[in-house]
């Protein structure tokens, strides 16, 4: 009986844990959402900004304010490169 108590409970904190890391996941996740949508609002390649944006997004917690420009804002977000030498470009729209 013992066993069982314990098994409930650990099944029980579980769940608990799991819900409230979801919902944490989440709220970053619409975070990101709402201020890339409006940072390619205007972008020629939408589906490609959004993408983009939203890698950039949730790995550096920040999306520089308008619709271009406005890096400084954000460095990480400015600072994420793609390719190598003279290929480099900026990742994040």
């Amino acid at each position: 009986m013992k066993l069982h108590t314990t098994t409930t409970m650990s099944l029980l904190l579980f769940l608990l844990l799991g819900s409230s890391c979801l919902q944490v996941s989440m709220s970053g996740s619409a975070f990101c959402d709402s201020k890339c949508s409006f940072r390619c609002s205007k972008a020629g390649r939408h589906d490609d900004c959004l993408k983009y944006c939203g890698i950039c997004c949730a790995e550096c917690n920040c999306v520089p304010s308008g619709t271009s420009g406005n890096k400084d804002e954000c460095p990480c977000y400015r600072d994420k490169t793609t390719g190598k030498g003279s290929r480099k470009r900026s990742k994040c729209p």
